[in-house]
């Protein structure tokens, strides 16, 4: 059975997709995950700016939904003021 060329440019396009999506997934949750485990505040203000970006990019790409890039960025903030 024939594979036609738009089905083989389909599927060459997708592995591009993923391997992006799932590379801006990961820095999300690397970013979430380093402002939530940093103790100082200063060390956290400097990660905690570039984490909100993040979030909102992927919220804008439609890689999370927006309610959950509001979650994320409420529970950061919260261990933000938390810190002293």
């Amino acid at each position: 059975m024939d594979r036609h060329p738009q089905q083989l440019k389909r599927e060459r396009q997708d592995k591009k997709r993923r391997a992006r999506n799932v590379d801006s997934l990961s820095r999300l949750r690397t970013h979430i995950k380093k402002v939530l485990e940093s103790s100082s505040k200063s060390d956290a203000e400097k990660i905690y700016r570039t984490t909100v970006s993040i979030i909102d990019k992927a919220v804008s790409k439609n890689l999370i939904h927006s309610k959950t890039g509001a979650r994320r960025k409420a529970q950061i903030t919260r261990h933000m003021n938390s810190l002293d």
